[in-house]
């Protein structure tokens, strides 16, 4: 089976944000922001913006709304924060701006990471939609789990998902 079912014919170069949502991690010690990054450049995407954020539901949701702004910028992807521990609010800050949820998304990744940690996926709040005609995606903060997203489900679909949202 093939991991493109609807090859695209003109491929294009997505301009992406990387924001990874933590409390402790650095630049140097961000491995699943580093990851993320390295995906798209092998994949030709670009990364125009990458920051570091604290799990601060109101710098979160402000961030989002600036870049939202940037014209040239077309998905963002979040790392971190979509636990259930008391400081995971992430979730909470994203969601309730999408305009528009891919459900699909967040089942297809929790059915996948089922496969690799068991259970355990049952705490994990990824979710992917549309604000403002940004494509959004919130990735939990494992190195694993952003390298199976990636993998698995972003980088196959990425170009399709713009190219909806753009209407080309």
């Amino acid at each position: 089976m093939s991991t493109v079912p609807h090859p695209d014919v003109t491929p294009i170069s997505v301009q992406c944000a990387v924001i990874t949502i933590s409390d402790t991690r650095t630049q140097e010690s961000d491995r699943s922001g580093q990851i993320i990054q390295q995906f798209l450049i092998e994949a030709n995407h670009q990364t125009l913006i990458y920051r570091i954020l604290p799990d601060e539901p109101q710098q979160i949701s402000t961030l989002l709304q600036e870049l939202s702004e940037l014209s040239k910028l077309e998905a963002i992807i979040f790392n971190g924060g979509t636990g259930i521990a008391p400081r995971d609010t992430t979730y909470e800050a994203i969601s309730q701006l999408l305009e528009k949820t891919l459900p699909g998304f967040g089942e297809i990744f929790r059915f996948l990471s089922y496969q690799e940690i068991g259970s355990r996926a049952i705490a994990s709040r990824a979710i992917a939609g549309i604000y403002r005609q940004k494509l959004i995606f919130l990735l939990p903060g494992s190195y694993n789990a952003v390298k199976l997203a990636l993998e698995k489900l972003i980088l196959s679909e990425l170009v399709h998902l713009v190219k909806q949202i753009k209407g080309i």
